[in-house]
């Protein structure tokens, strides 16, 4: 596992960064979804300036921790992008934590 990203809660909506070594991004904001259709619908957008990127889903793991779930996706990456927003256990701010997806059979 690897911390991505960075974040701080302003109201309901999350503003941070995003730092790997092919991106490095600032001002990245999540942000309620208003117009949620479907129980599969995602919770949030995630926004670079202007150009949406990504969507998030509030999640709940096995210990009862609440967290957000995002696929992040654009023209220039070669596959999306799957993090977990947390809250940090000193309760500072958010950490975006990526890990390699698990292999299936004959990958």
């Amino acid at each position: 596992m690897a911390t991505i990203g960075t974040f701080k809660k302003s109201g309901n909506e999350f503003t941070g960064e995003i730092v790997t070594l092919s991106l490095q991004t600032k001002n990245v904001r999540i942000v309620p979804e208003s117009r949620q259709v479907g129980e599969n619908a995602p919770s949030h957008r995630v926004f670079v300036g202007r150009a949406e990127i990504g969507a998030a889903w509030s999640k709940t793991s096995n210990e009862g921790r609440d967290y957000l779930g995002l696929k992040l996706d654009d023209p220039s990456f070669n596959a999306p992008i799957y993090a977990n927003l947390f809250d940090d256990e000193e309760g500072e701010g958010f950490s975006l934590i990526w890990s390699r997806p698990s292999r299936r059979n004959g990958e």
